[in-house]
């Protein structure tokens, strides 16, 4: 088991309010499973997520990933699991603007001490894994919407992670360019990707084998694909 959640709990207080973003959240994701977090604005999803990433912490409940309790680690060691066991897809992309697309995919590598040689492999590795290795030596500015996700899922690739986290990844896309990201996402889960997605859209909630639904910060249901089964 990859992850495991137990009546996981997060609340917020601003001025003496209280306001409680999950409540009792407990599932299990497997790995190689793709499971997408859907529901509607203000649900709990994004919350969900950045606990899940590591990024923010549960007030109660139990957080275990890869057999290990992580809700209680501190910032150094979180930092640590995000970057060696972590790959976080975000809707703004959030590429450096003057760092070539090379350069934004191996980053996370040199963070992690790789030597030259081994990050220019990986980064070829992945680029050529999203269909943009003719674009290594561009910057994000010269890019599509969709070329920019792309060039996103190669550096969320790249470490390697045990788990990708997407956030809304079609949320800044048209239509034709979503749907090539989540063929892309399809792709590295037929591969062997644990993928978990938040999404408010239905169509694309429907592209996992999984779907779990939040409402008012509560687990609401959970359906498994047709495909799944």
């Amino acid at each position: 088991m990859l992850v495991d959640l137990q009546d996981l709990g997060k609340s917020f207080v601003m001025e003496d309010v209280e306001t409680r973003a999950l409540r009792g959240i407990t599932f299990q994701i497997d790995r190689g499973e793709y499971v997408a977090i859907e529901g509607p604005s203000g649900c709990g999803k994004s919350t969900l997520l950045s606990i899940l990433g590591l990024l923010d912490t549960p007030t109660s409940g139990t957080y275990r990933l890869n057999g290990r309790s992580v809700e209680n680690l501190n910032s150094a060691e979180r930092a640590m699991i995000r970057n060696r066991e972590i790959g976080f897809i975000f809707q703004s992309f959030n590429l450096i603007g003057d760092l070539s697309i090379f350069e934004n995919v191996e980053l996370p590598l040199v963070y992690r001490g790789m030597t030259k040689g081994e990050r220019k492999s990986r980064v070829a590795e992945v680029l050529e894994r999203v269909h943009m290795s003719h674009r290594a030596k561009h910057f994000p500015m010269q890019l599509s919407g969709g070329e920019q996700q792309r060039v996103a899922v190669a550096r969320a690739l790249a470490g390697d992670p045990s788990i990708l986290l997407a956030d809304e990844p079609t949320g800044n896309l048209d239509t034709r360019n979503g749907e090539a990201v989540m063929d892309l996402l399809s792709e590295l889960h037929e591969s062997g990707s644990t993928i978990i997605m938040v999404t408010h859209d239905f169509r694309f909630a429907k592209r996992g084998k999984r779907a779990i639904g939040l409402l008012d910060g509560q687990l609401v249901n959970e359906q498994v694909a047709a495909s799944a089964l």
